[in-house]
């Protein structure tokens, strides 16, 4: 199968990696990194740029275009390459406002009764204002678009989450938004552990993955601002055995359902992001395609392959497919993260030990932020540089793994979580 993997993450060398665990599989990424070029050819394209896309598949004779980043899906490239009758993994333009939009996401749970946080969208500071103190802290204000994984602020600091919520109903730092557009949703806290469920669809069926869970706060502890991930592990043994069926009947299912009903089949992952609360399961947002860091652990536990899932999903037949395979192994990875992250991050380091850290048992690292210099060393180009993956017999052995290889791993000015699925 000739493949063209869209994205240049850690996300998208995760999945380079699992479609070319089939030795039949042809890859090509664009634009890739430096991880990615060891897997398969590297394509410079922008990948917002659905008619270039398209074509680039068309050239290369694929059998299948899998989107990997958000910003190409809510820019409709999914529906440049179906036009032009080549299969693509993801959902289209309208179906992506899953994610593109928290507000609309809103509107369709509560149109499909799924359990979610109760919530305001609100256009102006003042309505932030009254939707704050009638909820209370721990404030949680989110922008209703893309924000790469940092749009989401969670405070007892009522001022901060005042700032947070002005500056997202602003455009490029000053003048209101004017569009008419909601711009921020104003959520109840919803307290307990927070889950991630990749469930595939083929905008009929679904089909779940393995849950994971992920780390947003920068320092050990939950300490620090949000980013877009610093680890993750799968499995959970500490979640309910019914969890994933839960979340297919109540959460899954009627959102596709409600998708279709609305005439914007939802095809690709629906990343479920979810909390388990005193008060039974609720969904904390939808990401309309691979979470990262996620991606990296439950991939690296997947034992059947990937190619012909996400096919079958693109062309409507994942009612005819076997259910995906597991290895009873657990996996953690571990993020190594460029100074000054998440803020404004240093670039152009030095990174190495990446060899001396794969040596090791269980251990593979998945480049996000890399890029070659002038003469052809790697150096940081981003800001989580690395994801550094251990697999092992249970978690204790997969986070060994992981951390002896982060233990290998130079980059000046870097910094990681050293708790990532401690004590799980």
């Amino acid at each position: 199968m000739r493949i063209l993997l869209i994205g240049s993450g850690a996300r998208e060398h995760a999945l380079a990696r699992a479609l070319t665990l089939d030795p039949a599989t042809e890859l090509v990424v664009a634009p890739g990194n430096p991880g990615t070029a060891q897997l398969g050819r590297t394509l410079p394209l922008d990948v917002l740029d659905g008619a270039a896309v398209a074509a680039a598949a068309r050239d290369m004779g694929a059998d299948l275009v899998v989107v990997g980043p958000e910003a190409p899906l809510v820019a409709g490239v999914v529906d440049a390459v179906r036009d032009a009758g080549i299969p693509c993994f993801g959902p289209t333009r309208a179906a992506a406002r899953l994610e593109g939009s928290k507000a609309f996401a809103k509107e369709v749970m509560a149109a499909a009764e799924v359990p979610t946080a109760l919530a305001h969208v609100c256009t102006t500071i003042e309505e932030v204002a009254a939707a704050v103190d009638a909820f209370g802290p721990p404030y949680v204000i989110k922008d209703d678009g893309l924000a790469a994984g940092k749009g989401v602020v969670v405070t007892d600091d009522r001022d901060a989450a005042l700032a947070h919520a002005r500056a997202c109903l602003t455009k490029d730092g000053g003048d209101p938004v004017t569009d008419g557009a909601p711009a921020v949703v104003v959520e109840e806290f919803l307290d307990g552990p927070e889950i991630s469920l990749f469930c595939l669809s083929d905008g009929t069926d679904v089909l779940p993955l393995e849950p994971a869970q992920d780390f947003k706060r920068l320092a050990d502890g939950d300490a620090g601002p949000n980013t877009g991930g610093m680890g993750a592990y799968s499995p959970l043994p500490w979640a309910p055995q019914d969890l994933t069926e839960q979340v297919l009947e109540r959460v899954a299912r009627p959102v596709v359902h409600e998708m279709a009903r609305l005439g914007t089949p939802f095809t690709g992952v629906l990343y479920c992001g979810l909390a388990l609360t005193s008060r039974g399961l609720r969904v904390i947002e939808f990401n309309a395609r691979f979470g990262d860091p996620e991606t990296q652990v439950v991939l690296a536990r997947l034992a059947s392959p990937l190619g012909e899932l996400l096919h079958a999903a693109a062309t409507g037949r994942l009612g005819e497919v076997e259910p995906p395979r597991w290895s009873p192994d657990a996996a953690v990875t571990v993020v190594v993260a460029a100074h000054g992250y998440p803020g404004q991050v240093r670039k152009g380091d030095s990174v190495s030990g990446i060899d001396a850290a794969e040596e090791l048992p269980g251990v593979h690292v998945l480049h996000a932020g890399t890029a070659l210099d002038g003469v052809g060393n790697l150096v940081s180009s981003g800001g989580r540089v690395l994801s550094v993956v251990g697999v092992g017999a249970d978690l204790a052995a997969a986070r060994a793994a992981a951390y002896a290889g982060v233990g290998r791993i130079d980059l000046p000015g870097s910094q990681h979580r050293t708790d990532i699925a401690a004590g799980r």
